[in-house]
């Protein structure tokens, strides 16, 4: 008899990252799962790929929010509810604990589980649940969505992260080849541009190319300059997010600031450095198959030393 379970988290990257281990324990353990999983319209490749998902819903909640009442987004939301409406679920899993994660929640039918008052990023957001689950909050956030969907679902967690990601990685060539993440959402967790200069010193001296992501003109200015009069250096061009999972895939190793693709790559299996300088690594760190470090602290930005010393780790290990 299977049983249909439909996942709420709609973002961001990383966090998308981030559950893909627990669709992997819920395919071990409930082996009849039927896994919808609603995200973010432009996320929703990352669950795509993960073998036990059958369905990913679109939802547009960034783009609408800008033009809540126009035409076009009170048609899109009245598709969605009545998609949503027509389905029906033995199991809704919030694992975002958001109001906003309600208010998707609330047009589903099915048991509604989610995190308890104490658990909750938003605690009003487990007033909405038929059952609430009591999850430690300072855990790394692999661990914590495993922990929520063995509550849900009633299994042990066993063994490591399994990012359900092979399809990606399996027979693909490694590359002499480090891609670069020098940019993030905010200004604050830049890295200085001497310590970059000093990693790209090193890592040119063991004969890699440079590879830098860039996801806007003034990330990809910030990009070009680091790398300026350096050869074998380059700022890939604006790719979707399959192209960038395939570059992270045949990279030797990649060096990244605290971002979605820098979890990404860890879930691929690759060694990969983090480097936190606005948040803790304490809730989010790196967790992968390969070498991983997350380096830093909020408020305490890693040396150039620290991060060179955790490339050759990298290095040696792969």
């Amino acid at each position: 008899m299977t049983t249909r379970i439909l996942i709420v988290r709609t973002s961001s990257l990383g966090d998308l990252v981030h559950m893909l281990p627990a669709m992997s324990d819920i395919a071990r353990h409930v082996p009849d799962a039927q896994i919808d999983w609603i995200a973010e319209e432009g996320f929703a490749e990352i669950p795509s790929w993960h073998p036990a998902v059958r369905e990913v819903i679109p939802v547009a909640h960034r783009r609408w929010r800008k033009h809540w009442w126009n035409a076009r987004t009170r048609r899109e939301r009245a598709e969605l509810r009545a998609n949503l409406g027509a389905r029906r679920y033995d199991i809704i899993l919030d694992m975002q604990a958001l109001m906003k994660s309600v208010w998707l929640v609330r047009q589903t039918h099915g048991v509604r589980h989610g995190l308890d008052w104490k658990s909750a990023r938003e605690p009003l957001a487990s007033l909405f649940y038929d059952v609430r689950h009591r999850v430690e909050f300072w855990q790394p956030a692999v661990r914590r969505q495993r922990s929520l969907a063995a509550a849900a679902l009633g299994y042990a967690i066993e063994g490591p992260p399994d990012f359900g990601l092979g399809a990606l990685t399996d027979g693909v060539p490694i590359e002499e080849a480090a891609v670069i993440m020098p940019s993030a959402s905010r200004d604050d967790k830049l890295w200085p541009e001497a310590d970059w200069r000093h990693v790209f010193d090193a890592l040119q001296g063991r004969g890699l190319a440079l590879r830098l992501l860039a996801g806007n003109e003034d990330e990809r200015a910030r990009a070009a300059a680091l790398i300026q009069g350096r050869a074998d250096a380059a700022v890939l061009p604006r790719m979707t997010l399959r192209e960038v999972a395939g570059q992270l895939a045949r990279a030797r190793l990649m060096v990244g600031l605290d971002s979605g693709l820098t979890h990404l790559s860890a879930g691929l299996g690759r060694p990969t450095i983090g480097i936190y300088k606005a948040s803790t690594p304490v809730r989010t760190p790196l967790e992968g198959a390969a070498y991983t470090a997350s380096l830093g602290e909020r408020g305490q930005a890693p040396t150039a030393d620290q991060v060179l010393d955790a490339v050759e780790h990298a290095l040696a290990a792969s």
